[in-house]
C-alpha cells in the first residue's frame, strides 16, 4: 500500500484512481502474456459488475457544498511550461 501511495502521489492521482491503473495495466499484461487480447467477459457481464460495484451516490450535502469541497481538495497538479 505504501508503494502504491508513493505512485499515486508522484504521478498525481488519487489512491483509488492508481489502484485501478494499476489493475488494469496487470490484466492487460497478463492477458497479453497468455495470448488473449480480448476482453474475457462479456460486454453485458462488464456492465453488470460495474453496475454492482458502482452502486449509489449517497451524500447529505448540497450539490454546491459537494463543488465546493472538490475544488477545494483538488491538488495543483504538474507543472507545465507552454
Amino acid at each position: 500500500m505504501r508503494k502504491v501511495r508513493t505512485l499515486s502521489s508522484v504521478e498525481k492521482r488519487s489512491v483509488n484512481s492508481e489502484l485501478l491503473l494499476l489493475i488494469e495495466r496487470g490484466l492487460h499484461e497478463e492477458t497479453k502474456r497468455k495470448g488473449n487480447t480480448e476482453n474475457i467477459l462479456p460486454k453485458e457481464t462488464q456492465l453488470e459488475i460495474w453496475d454492482k460495484i458502482i452502486g449509489k451516490w449517497a451524500d447529505k450535502r448540497s450539490s454546491k457544498e459537494i463543488i465546493e469541497d472538490i475544488y477545494e481538495n483538488r491538488t495543483s497538479g504538474r507543472k507545465i511550461d507552454l
